[in-house]
């Protein structure tokens, strides 16, 4: 049963009249019950059916309204936009908004001697994928000391969005080369805050629901997850728990997943001072916060494509499943396909299937390995060569 239907039915029951002909029905009892003396009250009246329309009409605008605008933002389920917000900060929570993605970038030079400055605002970008550039700029100045051939500059993207949270290696490309440095990367944990969206509303429906049962305040799973998933970039969904006394009697462990990209280790230890530190806890409870392990794994794609393809066009579809693989694997979000996550099994034929529906001028798909079954820990992308014939 739709929503809509559910609605209707709730305003029947409540005696309410939900259709034109109930309605019509509903005001000639009322002249009825007034004693009103109409002699042209028939169905053929032209006069009676103008006053019957001047009060019928309305009242369905009324109840359409109320069935489809005002009864669905009373319930989380159903509600959207500000009333959403209203729900939510009646269980004191705000929905998240967009920010901008920070951390740290490194630069290599050649030559270790001496000191050597990389300036403040230097655009570091990432490859075009799915047509698209994305560009962190550096924050601060970065100096390299004497003897030291690698440093790290802080950097924030350019735009707010989740979309720039790339996986390590994506941010290698100098727009401007600068003199004597020979490489630029970002590494695995590069992500010091994690750029995000605007708050998707099924993930606010999903914080409220878990805030909800956390309302009484025992420290269980809802309530650490309620805590976790208020930090921009984690979704209630990416929060996972080992509950079986991992250390021994009263410990647990929580692990955490963003979207896209890896939590650096200041940003886990941030959410557990928030645990620790600020004494949200049951009392005995030793709950630690880990980025969620990965595995590593070796794939290898063979794409067969349609006859008479130039070698650009093989080279442009090479480079696409490539990133269509790794968004696969949440290193970027350019495209959408089936995601890996823990405690799931991967298919790789599902992904060939998608990659068929996303690029018409393939036609077969063969991928080294058949599936990957994840417990708590994320595949990730050891290697990924892909072929195309």
């Amino acid at each position: 049963m739709s929503e809509q239907q559910l609605f209707t039915n709730l305003l029947k029951e409540g005696g309410i009249p939900t259709t034109e002909e109930e309605v019509r029905k509903e005001f000639e009892k009322e002249v009825d019950a007034e004693k009103v003396a109409f002699t042209n009250n028939r169905e053929i009246s032209p006069w009676w059916r103008m006053v019957t329309a001047l009060i019928t009409k309305p009242v369905i605008w009324l109840i359409h309204a109320l069935i489809n605008s005002v009864m669905p933002q009373i319930y989380v389920k159903t509600a959207t936009g500000p009333f959403l917000a209203l729900l939510a900060d009646g269980v004191n929570l705000k929905p998240k908004v967009k920010t901008k993605a920070k951390g740290f970038v490194q630069f290599a030079r050649a030559d270790s001697s001496g000191s050597l400055d990389v300036p403040q605002n230097t655009a570091i970008q990432s490859p075009v994928i799915n047509g698209r550039v994305y560009t962190l700029r550096t924050t601060a100045k970065a100096t390299f000391s004497d003897g030291r051939d690698t440093v790290l500059a802080p950097v924030e993207a350019e735009e707010t969005g989740s979309a720039y949270n790339l996986a390590a290696g994506y941010y290698s490309v100098l727009p401007v080369l600068l003199p004597g440095i020979i490489a630029v990367t970002n590494l695995a944990d590069w992500l010091a805050h994690p750029g995000t969206d605007d708050e998707d509303p099924e993930e606010l429906r999903k914080r409220i629901r878990t805030q909800f049962m956390a309302v009484n305040q025992w420290h269980t799973d809802a309530v650490y997850r309620s805590l976790i998933a208020g930090f921009d970039g984690v979704n209630d969904g990416n929060v996972f728990f080992d509950s079986n006394a991992p250390r021994g009697p009263g410990t647990a462990n929580a692990y955490v997943m963003f979207e896209i990209g890896n939590p650096d280790a200041s940003f886990i230890q941030s959410i557990q001072r928030k645990i620790t530190d600020e004494g949200n806890h049951g009392h005995g409870d030793d709950l630690k916060v880990f980025a969620m392990p990965e595995t590593q794994h070796d794939i290898a794609v063979t794409v067969y494509t349609i006859d008479g393809l130039s070698g650009d066009t093989k080279d442009h579809i090479k480079a696409d499943v490539e990133n269509y693989v790794k968004a696969a694997f949440r290193e970027s979000r350019e495209y959408t396909p089936t995601l890996v996550r823990p405690w799931s099994r991967f298919s790789f034929s599902l992904l060939g299937g998608e990659l068929h529906r996303q690029f018409e001028l393939l036609r077969g798909v063969d991928f080294s390995i058949d599936y990957i079954v994840s417990q708590m820990d994320l595949p990730r992308i050891k290697s990924l060569t892909v072929t195309v014939v």
